[in-house]
């Protein structure tokens, strides 16, 4: 009767919820203090606590606030976008059908607990390590967990106590997926304890990086360089003037941060969570996060037609026998064979059932033989008034191979041999209308009440059934919309190549370029990855291939998107840059996937693309600006401390200076992007960035040596009023730059978003008065005279008008 709720709820209690790597209640503070794990910070916060005890307290206490607000900034936003993300993910939830108080109900796989039975049919994800009590035709997809890439058969009955997990039969394991059959089985271990738990608790299985973690990575390797020389460079001729030890060192520690763009972290996160609610309104969820940047940077998509081209709702055309003309018999065979299976619900089983004569629906089941990806066939036994019989229905090719006799509409049987070029002839002609045919066979068995494999040989042919699945009415303006976003479609079908060529040409290919599975086998990789960018259409793909087909033309160095919804799309959807599956796909398709839309729709891709491009641009953004301010002032810093008597500024004003111009930064994931920007594929370009770094860093440089020498040599500032001054110049040049830099384009002709402007002018008004406030003496600042503000403000203007200048010379002669 299975386990009442009390029961399970209890047994949840006592046991770890079924799921690897559970996420525990201290994450947050895991999180919290993870915003601290940089090297650099770490010994900042040490040398501060240092200072405390020996040097300076005041100070001390001033440079453990700023980097504590950064933290807990930093901590506030990646918190508010891992919930977010929390709640989109809930609902594309995998479930599995279990008996609970004595009825079948679907519950979330991680509340399955040791005791639950539990119904399994092809597709299914197998949620714990379970001993099977009825099966039929059951064979696992072990490949996650064993590597092998065959379908292991699977069946009830016992094997010795130290029997290999490899062969034992009698049970499934979690990682695995039904391939096809059906069974019905009684968990045994959950989570941790199962034996695929036991290997990802030993090894963590990692996903490759995308490309743009891989860049964020490289981005993290220059910048490590640049800090480290600049830090011993300032410690060692600090040292040689004779300055103090302990000054220096916390001074080049403080430079090092305001080099390191800290809020990358938090900013990539914003970005990500914000696309991914902006997704989730356009009916796209997204569970692995930076699959989004993959998103956006894909250039070749590659689907199935049905329901993503086609409307998906598979109707029958015509029940024919072997000479083409319309028969009952033959659709009332197949309508039995589609009503009674017990194996994968498909839309072609569900329209064949809708129009199954009335007297049929009585047909009672006996046994079956379900569809499988090899056999390309189904089978059940009825009974029916000549005894029982076994109806075949599938492929055309994989059911004619196993007859021998053909059956005519008067009743007469004839050997099949005779007739086997005209059956290929009519189904080639089918085929190139456009239909999917099926043929039917049957098979007299008599009182025979068990069938297998075995039994699938001596069967007579006596028809087709075909059907059709009509082209999306804006399917090819979809697919001219891709193009316009430079994203090529490739579609990849198990159809026939005349069916696939019909609706290549349905969809707008002119002389579409096919390609077959059979012509795939005979092709070296090379070849493959030679010819698959010439391809519109793979068709008569076999399920191992579309994996090699993907590979092949990631080797090309395309992003490539995938998107499938059935069983035999997991390993394609792993393989992918990013794997695009449907709410009602099978589990295993809907667990490999990255990406997880909610209506099947092609158009729902595009609204995702551009909101992916939008999330890449803005992160972008952050990158482009931070890294060349930052590199700017820092260059400035450095050198004017070896030519000023003091320091150019103190610690603590050059971290607050970090902190105040990161506030505009990090409404960057609000921020517009232009239409223009986002009309081609981006990819991640580290040499890009480097140069932007280094020209806008140089540009920056070059106003800050001039405030410098105003306030030293024309204003006649003393320390104070030169930290003052070169404090406020450096905070509003930064700021207000992003105004520029965020565009290619003229900051007049490209509008800033309402959160980005409100915030930097904020952030502007907050800095001119500051060396106003009460505290502001604690910060090392004083109170300057206006026509300082002047002069300063006319620097800022200057840096603004020869960015803009620089910034178009720059796009003209540097390709993103």
């Amino acid at each position: 009767d299975g386990l009442s709720n009390e029961d399970a709820l209890n047994r949840e209690k006592k046991i770890a919820t079924n799921q690897l790597g559970k996420v525990s209640h201290t994450n947050e503070l895991k999180l919290f203090f993870g915003q601290f794990k940089s090297p650099i910070t770490l010994l900042l916060i040490g040398a501060a606590i240092l200072s405390y005890f020996l040097h300076d307290p005041t100070d001390a206490v001033i440079i453990m606030v700023i980097v504590m607000v950064s933290s807990i900034l930093g901590f506030w936003q990646e918190r508010g976008a891992g919930n977010a993300v929390k709640k989109l993910l809930s609902m594309v939830q995998v479930k599995s059908t279990v008996l609970r108080n004595k009825r079948w109900i679907e519950v979330p796989m991680y509340e399955i607990v040791p005791g639950d039975i539990v119904k399994f049919s092809a597709g299914d994800s197998i949620p714990a390590d379970c001993l099977i009590l009825e099966s039929n035709e059951l064979f696992t997809g072990e490949a996650a967990f064993t590597g092998e890439s065959f379908p292991v058969e699977k069946k009830l009955g016992m094997v010795a106590e130290d029997c290999p997990i490899a062969k034992r039969t009698n049970t499934l394991f979690m990682g695995s997926h039904v391939s096809s059959g059906t069974a019905t089985a009684l968990v045994v271990l959950t989570g941790l304890s199962t034996e695929f738990g036991k290997i990802s608790s030993k090894l963590k299985t990692i996903r490759p990086k995308t490309d743009f973690e891989r860049g964020v990575s490289q981005l993290g390797y220059l910048l490590m360089g640049i800090t480290a020389t600049i830090v011993v460079l300032i410690l060692f001729f600090n040292m040689m003037l004779h300055r103090p030890v302990f000054d220096s060192f916390l001074f080049a520690l403080a430079l090092a941060v305001g080099l390191t763009p800290q809020l990358l972290p938090a900013i990539i996160s914003i970005n990500l969570a914000k696309g991914a609610q902006q997704m989730a309104n356009q009916q796209v969820i997204v569970k692995r996060l930076s699959s989004i940047e993959s998103f956006g940077s894909m250039n070749i998509l590659c689907s199935d037609k049905t329901g993503t081209l086609t409307e998906g709702k598979v109707k029958v055309n015509l029940a024919t026998d072997p000479q083409g003309n319309v028969s009952e018999e033959v659709l009332k065979m197949a309508a039995i064979n589609s009503l009674l299976q017990q194996g994968y619900k498909n839309p072609i089983d569900e329209a064949i059932a809708e129009v199954a004569p009335p007297k049929v629906r009585a047909s009672k089941l006996i046994d079956e033989i379900p569809y499988d990806f090899i056999r390309k066939r189904l089978a059940i036994l009825t009974q029916l008034p000549e005894g029982n019989t076994m109806i075949v229905k599938g492929a055309f090719n994989e059911v004619l191979q196993i007859c021998t006799q053909i059956q005519w509409s008067n009743e007469e049987l004839t050997p099949l041999e005779n007739y086997r070029t005209e059956l290929h002839r009519r189904y080639e002609e089918f085929s190139q209308s456009g239909f999917r045919t099926l043929a039917v066979a049957i098979k007299q068995l008599g009182t025979q009440s068990v069938i297998s494999k075995s039994d699938e040989f001596d069967l007579t042919f006596i028809g087709f059934i075909t059907l059709f699945d009509p082209v999306k009415k804006d399917a090819r303006e979809t697919i001219n919309q891709l193009n316009s976003l430079g994203v090529q479609l490739k579609v990849i079908t198990g159809d026939n190549a005349l069916i696939s060529k019909y609706i290549a040409t349905q969809l707008g290919f002119e002389n579409p370029v096919i390609l077959t599975g059979k012509e795939i086998s005979l092709m070296s990789t090379p070849a493959l990855v030679h010819q698959a960018e010439k391809v519109n259409v793979f068709a008569e793909v076999e399920p191992n291939q579309k994996e090699r087909i993907i590979l092949a033309l990631k080797k090309s160095g395309n992003v490539v998107g995938y998107m499938g919804d059935g069983i035999n799309d997991a390993t394609g959807l792993h393989a992918a840059d990013v794997g695009i599956s449907v709410n009602s796909a099978v589990d295993v398709a809907k667990e490999a996937a990255d990406i997880v839309l909610l209506n099947q729709d092609l158009s729902v891709i595009i609204e995702g693309i551009k909101e992916g491009r939008r999330v890449f641009l803005n992160t972008l953004k952050y990158i482009f600006m931070a890294t060349s301010a930052n590199f700017g002032n820092m260059f400035s810093m450095a050198g004017a401390s070896l030519l000023l008597p003091f320091l150019p500024l103190l610690p603590k004003q050059i971290l607050l200076t970090n902190l105040l111009t990161d506030f505009p930064e990090m409404t960057i994931a609000t921020d517009n992007i232009d239409a223009q920007s986002a009309m081609k594929p981006r990819k991640w370009n580290i040499a890009f960035i480097t140069k932007f770094m280094i020209v806008f860093g140089l540009v920056s440089s070059v106003f800050d040596y001039m405030t410098f020498g105003v306030l030293f040599y024309v204003l006649k500032a003393n320390q104070q009023q030169f930290q003052t001054g070169w404090f406020i110049e450096s905070v509003v040049s930064a700021t207000l730059i992003v105004l520029v830099l965020r565009t290619q384009f003229s900051i007049f002709k490209s509008k800033p978003g309402k959160y980005l402007a409100i915030i930097t002018f904020a952030i502007v008004g907050i800095t001119l008065v500051l060396p106003y406030l009460p505290f502001a003496a604690l910060l090392g600042f004083a109170k300057l005279p206006w026509h300082f503000y002047v002069f300063m403000l006319m620097i800022v203007a200057a840096y603004i008008f020869s960015a803009e200048l620089v910034k178009r010379q720059f796009y003209k002669r540097v390709m993103i």
